[in-house]
């Protein structure tokens, strides 16, 4: 599906056809064929519309005569999520920058790109491109930021949780978001390093733009606090697992001694009675009462074996 933009009168309104200097986005659902015309409207390389839509796609930018391309790795919720399967996964947006013309392309509905298309951006004009470039840039390190204080809430909950029982269900839960930190460590390192290398070539030629390059900049340190906290939710995350493991392990240490305790403190009164089971002459057989005997004595054996693991702490 495409569609244009254009910014009138400070309001996002849609086009019919596209004019100079619009916003072009392109969202599933498309085919192959339709992709080959759009390339062909805009004297682009099919090339950097395919590999927007490659989910493994790294983040990376690449010049082929007056277009551009950056291909820039975001995260969005797993709609297909599995018992095992990360809650977040990370996907890339391609940004096209012709002469006339800003293009962006994903294979998913994204969130970043709806907060532009819901006009929920100040100060956004698809008019001037470096800046737009800027402002997607900067919408996709917010858009990882609260996906990990989201995660990071998430696991404080499981982690309650599992005060109280710990079952495989939480254990789960714990791996998905996991793995979906070890996405976000990986997609933001590759989108640190490709804004470093777009700042130092200059790529978005904004280098004579104050504004452009200040913003530029807090959108590298936003970046880097995004994949330090990354980083540290994922340290945490590890070091709660190897905790919890071990917890879980001890804990069934502790319910397999308890067991054998009680089999041995009940394995008294039957040793005592194997014994007057056997065809000999033992004591008390000929008294009526032998049977009251044997049993207090039984008990009696018994409460002082777990008196003494009472008091050995084995319980």
């Amino acid at each position: 599906m495409v569609r244009y933009y254009t910014k009138v009168e400070g309001r996002l309104r849609e086009l019919e056809e596209p004019e100079a200097s619009c916003w072009v986005n392109i969202s599933p659902p498309f085919s192959l064929e339709e992709l080959e015309e759009i390339a062909q409207q805009f004297f682009i390389p099919l090339d950097f519309l395919t590999d927007s839509l490659d989910i493994d796609e790294r983040s990376r930018y690449e010049r082929e005569e007056d277009v551009r391309l950056i291909v820039l790795n975001t995260p969005i919720l797993n709609e297909v999520e599995q018992v095992n399967d990360a809650i977040y996964i990370t996907v890339p947006i391609g940004i096209i920058l012709t002469a006339d013309h800003l293009i962006t392309i994903t294979s998913f509905e994204n969130p970043v790109l709806q907060r532009f298309l819901d006009d929920k951006v100040k100060n956004f004009n698809p008019t001037i491109d470096s800046l737009f470039v800027l402002q997607i840039l900067e919408q996709n390190v917010h858009r990882f930021l609260t996906c990990l204080k989201k995660l990071n809430l998430k696991r404080n909950l499981i982690e309650k949780e599992l005060y109280d029982s710990s079952r495989n269900k939480e254990l789960t839960q714990l791996l998905s978001i996991e793995k979906s930190l070890v996405y976000f460590v990986n997609s933001l390192s590759a989108n640190e390093l490709l804004k470093m290398k777009m700042k130092r070539s200059d790529f978005l030629q904004i280098r004579k733009d104050e504004d452009q390059t200040d913003l530029f900049e807090d959108i590298l340190i936003d970046n880097s606090q995004a994949l330090e906290m990354a980083n540290i939710y994922t340290n945490i995350l590890n070091g709660t697992m190897d905790a919890y493991g071990s917890i879980i392990s001890n804990n069934l240490n502790i319910t397999i001694r308890r067991l054998t305790l009680i089999t041995i403190i009940l394995m008294v009164p039957t040793l005592v009675a194997s014994f007057y089971g056997m065809n000999v002459n033992l004591p008390f057989m000929d008294n009526p009462n032998a049977i009251y005997y044997i049993v207090i004595f039984s008990l009696t054996i018994s409460a002082l074996v777990a008196w003494y693991f009472q008091r050995k702490r084995l319980f």
